[in-house]
């Protein structure tokens, strides 16, 4: 049985992905790239989705206020093969997956939800059914006055 593209990963990946995001976080907080886009610069691994043959990891980053992300990531994805040699060293693996570094836009997505959100125009959408059926809002117009 196969794998469809949008099915979950299986435990196993979740927990391979979790480990080297925790391995790779400590090889960034040691601060030992020599690389001058990163030098610095505190960098964020929210996330680390592990393919089904262990062979690529999606590394999913966002430096530390968001900003020179381009130049972050170019450091990052030159020094890709250097901290794929760091992290195998303790998270044993038969194969190590190649790290494939990408910016985190979960967090964009969010400020635009919660924009929506916001909207004077959502809002009254949200509010209590209550506060709605006194100012008369959805009542169906056959239904009969209780007042």
């Amino acid at each position: 049985m196969t794998r469809s593209r949008h099915s979950r990963p299986g435990q196993r990946l979740l927990r391979v992905g979790e480990t080297i995001r925790h391995a790779l976080s400590a090889v960034l907080a040691r601060g030992d790239l020599r690389d001058p886009a990163i030098d610095g610069v505190s960098v964020t691994i929210t996330e680390v989705r592990v393919s089904a043959d262990l062979r690529h990891a999606q590394v999913y980053v966002m430096p530390l206020g968001g900003r020179d992300t381009e130049q972050v990531m170019a450091g990052l994805n030159r020094c890709a093969g250097y901290l794929r040699g760091q992290i195998a060293h303790s998270v044993i693996l038969k194969y190590f997956p190649r790290l494939h570094f990408r910016i985190d836009e979960s967090y964009d997505e969010a400020d635009r939800i919660e924009a929506l959100l916001r909207d004077p125009r959502v809002r009254r959408d949200l509010e209590p059914d209550q506060a709605r059926s006194r100012a008369g809002i959805g009542r169906d117009e056959h239904e009969p006055d209780n007042d």
